[in-house]
Parts: structure tokens; sequence; C-alpha cells
């Protein structure tokens, strides 16, 4: 069996567009080695963008040493828990996808607060175009 989510069914893809993860694999799959817990799947805004800067996470600044190409909104990214818990207590949260949120994520933030942020992402977001 491989790795689970919040809801307990298998952990399906963040995101490859920035090619997100711990591993850079597109998952929120974490492991030992994930001391951080970047377990969390979730959806860029501008104001969660701005609440990790202030905090000292800023995921915006490429750095193309880690492999990171900085963030915008929009973007899905695998987040760490304590820092997406932060700005959930700070009423800053970033939208949740469930579904690609790591079951490890469990052991720092309450199933309740992810749920109240959850949104459901279709994986190619051109679905979402207004023009259509």
């Amino acid at each position: 069996m491989g790795d689970r989510n919040v809801l307990g069914g298998e952990l399906e893809a963040c995101g490859t567009d920035p090619l997100t993860g711990f591993y850079r694999d597109g998952c929120c799959t974490s492991g030992p080695e994930d001391i951080g817990s970047h377990t969390v799947c979730a959806v860029m805004t501008a104001e969660f963008l701005e609440h990790q800067q202030s905090i000292g996470n800023d995921l915006s600044t490429p750095m193309p040493q880690f492999r990171f190409p900085g963030l915008v909104p929009g973007d899905r990214w695998c987040v760490t828990a304590v820092n997406w818990l932060r700005a959930h207590e700070a009423g800053l949260a970033a939208p949740v996808v469930l579904a690609s949120t790591h079951e490890r994520a469990l052991e720092i933030i309450p199933l309740s607060a992810l749920r109240k942020h959850s949104v459901d992402v279709p994986a190619d977001a051109s679905a979402l175009d207004s023009d259509r």
C-alpha cells in the first residue's frame, strides 16, 4: 500500500508545473528525511505568499540551486504543515487539496482545519478559464 491522504485514500499528485514535493516527485510524499513535514498540498494565494514571507518563508523568490522556481498565486505546492497552520491561525490559510495532502499532516493540523479550507482543483486548471 502506498502513501495515504488525510481522507484515508491513496495520495494523489499535488502539482507538476511547478514540480512540487519534498522529493520533487509531484506529490506531498513524506519520509524520515522530510523533517519539515512538507505534507500539505496548498493552492497559493497572494495573501498566503505574503504571510509566508512575513514569517521568513519566502516562497516567491526562485532558488534554482534547490530546484525551486518561485511561486505565484494559483500554483499548487507541498508546504510544511507547521507553516500552513501558522497561516491558518492568522486567518490567511491557503486552500488545500485534501486528496493530495499526506496523512502525516494530521500529526500537526486537525482535519477540521484542513476541511475548512478544502478546495477541489482539477488536474487541468484550464477548465477554470472564464472565457469558456
